[in-house]
């Protein structure tokens, strides 16, 4: 089936229920319409679902089945993790909400690499109560890192902004031992691969941002600038990934600097995301790029605070469910593109004269 005709099967990971996970997935669901665009699966439980819609007076339906290969489309289907009742405590992280978090997000991803849905959304987790319960990872991208045998990239991104971080969740302490020349170029090629690949940008700008202020001041303020990111940056330059700085990130993001670039490599997490949620307020998805599946989240966390007020915006993880759909149908189409480009015509010489063969040529 043509990617463009393909109905995507979303699967959604509840997070921590006591937080604003699913309400800000219900309230991304309660247009009618919507699973004329793609069918969701949700990792969750009815009963709790069922609890929270009346809280906030949503018209929601639910289809329940025990694995996400049954989900059907045109329905709202959620697998259903258990029947027994749950204890919400809207506000306050617990360990029943703690452990439905784990449970929700293991088997999306099961169901991710089995095929049984596309790309996966997840909504925000406590990562300090999920690590207390024996959750390895400081986060989504370190787990599916693991799941998946291969590196990702924290990749913040609207329709105008593009922010990827070369050092996820670390001390600041630890970052300067956590750059290096090697994986720098790693993770532009991957963000370059990415650009191209899942965003549609054939000559993708990358720019790249300096470690210490004014990106080192000729070195007076740290030398990793020129021991580490220029020679990086020249190198992949060289080899024709256009890619430039390091620009100093206290004046970077202006209007009339970022828009020249398709996309950013900061150096560490606060120095990328805190302009992004800056300027990209409410509408910003993040997406871990270079991994073979697709996983997108949105930018904010559990929001204890306003769980259950029933004022939570639901933008963002709107945004993260459509950003993933539009990942898998481009990237879908390029790898289409890819596999199905016109080979050289093999030629036959007979007496001095070409003749196509035409069961050699590939369609």
């Amino acid at each position: 089936m043509s990617p463009k005709n393909h109905k995507v099967r979303v699967g959604i990971s509840i997070g921590d229920f006591n937080g604003i996970g699913p309400e800000i997935i219900m309230k991304s669901l309660t247009d009618k319409t919507i699973t004329d665009f793609f069918t969701p699966v949700i990792f969750g439980s009815g009963k709790l679902f069922t609890f929270q819609k009346n809280i906030f007076k949503l018209n929601l339906n639910f289809n329940y089945v025990n694995e996400a290969s049954q989900a059907q489309a045109g329905k709202l289907n959620m697998v259903n993790l258990t029947k027994d009742n749950v204890n919400v405590e809207l506000g306050v992280p617990t360990e029943e909400s703690t452990k439905m978090a784990i449970d929700s997000l293991e088997l999306a991803t099961e169901a991710l690499m089995k095929g049984d849905i596309d790309v996966l959304v997840t909504a925000p987790i406590n990562k300090d109560e999920m690590v207390k319960m024996g959750f390895k990872h400081a986060g989504h991208t370190g787990y599916f890192e693991e799941k998946f045998s291969k590196k990702g990239l924290m990749f913040l991104v609207t329709e105008d902004l593009k922010v990827a971080v070369s050092t996820h969740h670390i001390p600041i302490a630890n970052v300067a031992e956590n750059i290096s020349k090697e994986k720098i170029k790693k993770q532009i090629r991957a963000l370059n691969q990415t650009l191209i690949e899942d965003f549609c940008i054939q000559k993708p700008k990358i720019a790249v941002l300096g470690l210490n202020p004014h990106a080192g001041d000729g070195g007076v303020i740290g030398k990793e600038e020129i021991e580490i990111i220029e020679p990086a940056i020249k190198e992949l330059s060289d080899n024709g990934v256009l890619t430039f700085g390091p620009y100093p990130a206290d004046s970077f993001f202006q209007p009339g600097k970022y828009r020249n670039f398709d996309a950013v490599l900061a150096m560490y997490h606060d120095q990328g995301l805190a302009p992004f949620k800056t300027l990209a307020y409410e509408e910003g998805v993040n997406y871990t790029a270079g991994l073979p599946f697709i996983r997108t989240s949105p930018d904010h966390g559990v929001a204890y605070d306003i769980a259950g007020k029933n004022i939570a915006d639901a933008q963002s993880f709107t945004e993260a469910i459509f950003t993933a759909i539009k990942i898998f149908k481009n990237r879908s189409e390029y790898n289409d593109l890819m596999n199905n480009r016109m080979q050289p015509r093999k030629m036959a010489v007979d007496n001095g004269v070409d003749e196509d063969l035409p069961d050699e040529q590939e369609a």
